[in-house]
Parts: C-alpha cells; sequence; structure tokens
C-alpha cells in the first residue's frame, strides 16, 4: 500500500490541509497550516476544536497504516483539549497496540508559536490537545 498517496486522496483530510509528513513503524506526524476558515474566532486566528480532533484522527491512523498497510476505520476517539491552538498545527502519533482486530494509537496536537525553532532545528510549539484513538485493523 502507498501510504502517502493513500493520505493526499484523502479528500476531508486534503480539505483542512493536512499533510501526513512523516509515517513508519507505528509512528506519524502530520501538520496543518492554519486560515481563516479553519478559525472559531473572527478576530484571531484560533483552530475550532474539530479541525484539532480531525488531525489528531487522521495522524493517528496513518501510524496505524504504517504497520498494518491497509486503511484503519476509526472506532473510537477521546481528546483532551488543553490550550487554544494558536498558529499552525502538527501532531505526533504512537501505536499503543496492534492487534488483529484493533489498534490504539496515542496522540499529542502541538500550536506552533511564531515559528519558534529549538536548537536541532525542530519547531517549538504549546501543547494544545492530548488523544487516544482506537482503530479497527481487521
Amino acid at each position: 500500500m502507498d501510504i502517502e498517496a493513500f493520505f493526499e486522496g484523502m479528500p476531508f483530510a486534503s480539505l483542512l490541509g493536512i499533510d501526513v509528513t512523516d509515517c513508519e513503524d507505528g509512528y506519524a506526524e502530520g501538520r496543518l497550516e492554519m486560515s481563516e476558515d479553519l478559525s472559531w474566532n473572527e478576530d484571531r486566528l484560533m483552530a475550532h476544536g474539530g479541525v484539532t480532533f480531525t488531525l489528531a484522527d487522521t495522524v493517528g491512523g496513518a501510524a496505524l497504516v504504517s504497520l498494518v498497510e491497509q486503511p484503519v476505520p476509526t472506532i473510537d476517539m477521546r481528546i483532551d483539549y488543553l490550550n487554544a491552538g494558536i498558529g499552525d498545527l502538527y501532531a505526533e502519533a504512537d501505536v499503543v497496540r496492534c492487534g488483529s482486530d484493533v489498534g490504539v494509537v496515542d496522540v499529542d496536537v502541538y500550536a506552533e508559536d511564531d515559528g519558534e525553532s529549538s536548537e536541532d532545528g525542530d519547531a517549538v510549539g504549546t501543547h494544545i490537545a492530548d488523544a487516544r484513538g482506537v482503530y479497527k485493523t481487521g
């Protein structure tokens, strides 16, 4: 399965501008550029909760797809919103369990703060959400 092509061809993720940037060995990363259309606030760009959720769900699914090499429909997802999503968003996902019927993935979502970078060049951001997704693998 061509994982990159699979996620590039996902209409809803494409509509929001979600880009899965890394996807291998039970780990995935993804990004989303904030725009006025994705904000819940007309005075300031602040990610709508549904945008944050969709990024977490998409990147979580990608992490599991990297192991099972087939689509993984979402069974359940729980998300805790920790901070406002101000700025572009990125998510990191790790598979916790990959079973024959279901898989479990933990996802952290961050908002990039003013384009800052750490010493190693990675984006520095505010942790805005924790999520756990359960997906159908079999």
